[in-house]
C-alpha cells in the first residue's frame, strides 16, 4: 500500500547531483526498495493499478478522437500549405517531398515546448529547479491541474498519431523502428504517468525533450530551402549551421544532462524519499532507463555526424540528412527508370523485337547491340 506524499519537501531546493551520485544513490534506492517489497508480483501489480490507477474512458475516448484530429489536421496542411507552399518556394524535388514533415513537426515541438517552458518558469510550479518537489504532496488520485492536463491531451494525442504517422506517412528511415519504439513508450508513459498522478514530473520530462526536435526540424528546413529556386541561399545555410551546432549541444545537455541528473534522480532515489512505497517504482523506471538509452543511441549518430564533419569527409552540411534520412532505404525508381529498365530486359530476352519507349529527360547511355537506332522524340530499339 502506497502512503500519502509528505506534506512538505526541504527547507530549500536540492542541489543537483553528479553522475556519481545519480547512479551510487538510484542503486542504493532500488536496491532497497527491492529487498522491502515482500509481495511482489502480479498480484500487488493488479491491486496497484485498481486502488491508484485512475483513468476513465471518456479521457481514453478524447486521446484517441485528438490523435485522429492530428491526423487530419497534418493531411490537410500538407495537402493545402505545405506542398503549395514548396512548389512557390521552388523548392528541389527531393526536399520538397520531406519538407512537409519536417514543417508539421517543427510547428507542433516550438508549440508544446513553449508551452512546458510557460508552465515552468511563467507559473508557480518549481519543477525545473527542485526536481524532487514533482513528488511532494503526492496522494494517488489526486487533482491533475488543468493547464497541465491540457498539455497531457496535446502530446498524449499527438504521439498517438506519431504512431501512425511513423508507419504510413512519414519517410521510412533506419531508424524508424527505434523511433517507433520511442512513440510507444512515450505513449506509455504519458497516459500511465497520468492516470497514477505522476503529471508533475511528466512535464519536465516533456520540457528536456521537445526542444531537441525544434532545433533538428527547424536546421533541417533551412537545409531544404538553401537551394530553393535553383539558387544558394546564404542566409539559409547560416542559419542551418546554426541550428546543427545548437542540436547538438542541446541534445547532450538536455537528455543526456540534464534528463538523468533531473529526471531519473528525481524517479530513482527522491520518490522513494517522498513516497516510500510508491507505485510502480519499478515500472516508471524502467521505461525512462530506456527512454535513456534510446537517447543515448541517437547521440552515437550524431557523434559520428560530427565525427565526419571535422575529418573532412562532409563538405556540406546539407549531408546532415544522411544522418536522419539519408541512411533510408533507396529511393523508388521513377517511371521513367522503370520503362528504362522493362525495355532493356526485352532488349536481352525478345532480340529482334522493337521494344519503343519516350523518355523525357532521361539519358540512355549508348547501347553496343547491333540493330539499334535512335530517332527524335523517341528512341526505338
Amino acid at each position: 500500500m502506497a502512503a500519502a506524499g509528505t506534506a512538505a519537501g526541504p527547507a530549500g531546493p536540492e542541489p543537483m547531483p553528479s553522475y556519481a551520485q545519480l547512479v551510487q544513490r538510484s542503486w542504493g534506492s532500488a536496491v532497497a526498495a527491492a529487498r522491502g517489497c515482500a509481495d511482489c508480483g502480479w498480484g500487488l501489480a493488479r491491486r496497484g493499478l485498481a486502488e491508484h490507477a485512475h483513468l476513465a474512458p471518456p479521457e481514453l475516448l478524447l486521446l484517441a478522437l485528438g490523435a485522429l484530429g492530428w491526423t487530419a489536421l497534418r493531411s490537410a496542411a500538407t495537402a493545402r500549405l505545405f506542398r503549395p507552399l514548396a512548389k512557390r518556394c521552388r523548392l528541389q524535388p527531393r526536399d520538397a517531398a520531406k519538407m512537409p514533415e519536417s514543417a508539421w513537426k517543427f510547428l507542433f515541438y516550438l508549440g508544446c515546448w513553449s508551452y512546458s517552458a510557460y508552465l515552468l518558469f511563467g507559473t508557480d510550479y518549481p519543477f525545473f529547479y527542485d526536481p524532487p518537489s514533482v513528488f511532494y504532496d503526492w496522494t494517488p488520485g489526486m487533482a491533475v491541474p488543468r493547464d497541465i492536463a491540457a498539455a497531457y491531451l496535446l502530446q498524449g494525442s499527438f504521439y498517438g498519431h506519431s504512431i501512425y504517422a511513423t508507419l504510413y506517412m512519414d519517410t521510412w528511415r533506419k531508424d524508424s523502428v527505434v523511433m517507433l519504439i520511442h512513440h510507444v513508450v512515450t505513449l506509455v508513459l504519458i497516459v500511465s504517468s497520468y492516470a497514477f498522478r505522476y503529471h508533475n514530473v511528466g512535464i519536465l520530462v516533456l520540457f528536456l525533450h521537445d526542444i531537441s526536435d525544434v532545433q533538428l526540424e527547424f536546421t533541417k528546413l533551412n537545409i531544404y530551402f538553401k537551394a530553393r529556386g535553383g539558387s544558394y541561399r546564404r542566409l539559409h545555410a547560416v542559419l542551418a549551421d546554426l541550428g546543427c551546432l545548437s542540436f547538438c549541444f542541446s541534445w547532450f545537455w538536455f537528455r543526456l544532462y540534464w534528463f538523468p541528473l533531473k529526471v531519473l534522480y528525481a524517479t530513482c532515489h527522491s520518490s522513494l524519499l517522498s513516497v516510500p512505497d510508491i507505485p510502480f517504482y519499478f515500472f516508471f523506471n524502467a521505461l525512462l532507463l530506456l527512454l535513456t538509452a534510446m537517447n543515448l543511441y541517437w547521440f552515437l549518430y550524431i557523434v559520428a555526424f560530427a565525427a565526419k564533419v571535422l575529418t573532412g569527409q562532409m563538405r556540406e552540411l546539407r549531408d546532415l540528412r544522411e544522418y536522419d534520412m539519408a541512411d533510408a532505404q533507396s529511393p523508388k525508381p521513377s517511371k521513367a527508370e522503370v520503362s528504362e529498365m522493362e525495355c532493356s530486359t526485352k532488349l536481352k530476352v525478345q532480340r529482334g523485337q522493337p521494344c519503343t519507349r519516350v523518355f523525357a529527360s532521361v539519358t540512355i547511355p549508348k547501347c553496343k547491340t547491333p540493330g539499334v537506332t535512335y530517332r527524335s522524340g523517341s528512341r526505338e530499339l
